[in-house]
């Protein structure tokens, strides 16, 4: 076996694991169903990560804001970190932890979502931005690896990727992610069919 096939096969069980998981599958259900709630009545889904999170965070955005499989009205779907003058000019004012909870409370209001992106789940500037969430009743929902850090004990939903391995962790966050794009589109605008 070479090693990009090893590496796909490990790719593959994990993904295995999350299809025998009926708690982890009922999670993504129950994580779609609050977007869907929250879009339904006029609320506001953010998105926040670091790194490959960041570009996942941005990614799964789009998918709602821009659009999935649907030609359809657009979704109020946001990374937070997708202004750099606003994140320089916070990191530099209140520090690199408090660059998504400025940005929570500047955008943030009561019925609103956030998702936030942690395969460790101890990102401070993540953990600072549920907080904030929290604060302003907004639902959080969290994509994590297995341990699930201490993002476990803060969101609404916790979606821990069964894996230990950061790469293969941000694989099945875009697969998770993609799933509840599809599940929020169509049950908001109906399906191509």
């Amino acid at each position: 076996m070479t090693k990009i096939q090893a590496i796909i096969l490990q790719s593959i069980s994990i993904k295995n694991t999350i299809l025998s998981d009926l708690e982890f599958i009922g999670l993504t259900q129950k994580s779609a169903d609050l977007i869907i709630e929250t879009l339904k009545n006029d609320g506001k889904t953010l998105f926040c990560g670091n790194g490959g999170s960041a570009a996942d965070a941005q990614h799964l955005a789009c998918e709602l804001s821009g659009r999935f499989y649907l030609d359809r009205a657009p979704l109020f779907a946001e990374a937070l970190h997708s202004n750099s003058s606003f994140m320089t000019a916070v990191a530099n004012d209140y520090g690199y932890s408090q660059v998504f909870a400025r940005g929570v409370k500047a955008m943030g209001r009561e019925g609103d979502i956030l998702v936030a992106l942690s395969t460790s789940g101890n990102s401070k500037n993540i953990i600072e931005a549920i907080v904030a969430a929290k604060e302003c009743n907004m639902k959080v929902i969290g994509m994590t690896g297995e341990n699930g850090g201490k993002m476990k004990d803060l969101c609404d939903v916790i979606l821990k990727i069964p894996s230990e391995d950061t790469p293969r962790i941000q694989e099945a966050h875009i697969m998770v992610g993609h799933i509840i794009c599809e599940l929020v589109e169509t049950a908001i605008f109906g399906s191509e069919d």
